[in-house]
């Protein structure tokens, strides 16, 4: 008995996840650059930037993560 409950997970639950993991990661990076925006006293238009430009850095991160990890 493996002791993992109702057994291992399957492919689909692991894919699921981490896409959904990836989504996280841009999206905190992102939100990020905002929150540094906001603390700087930035208008609406340079916070919404910063949001955009550090969503943009977290997908360019991102694919390079995986790049180098894959074979």
């Amino acid at each position: 008995m493996s002791g993992r409950g109702r057994g291992a997970p399957r492919s689909s639950d692991i894919t699921g996840a981490a896409t959904q993991l990836k989504a996280a990661f841009v999206l905190l990076v992102g939100l990020s650059g905002g929150l540094v925006a906001f603390q700087g006293e930035a208008s609406l238009v340079v916070i919404g930037a910063a949001i955009l430009g550090g969503t943009v850095a977290g997908s360019a991160l991102l694919w390079y993560l995986i790049w180098i990890t894959t074979d």
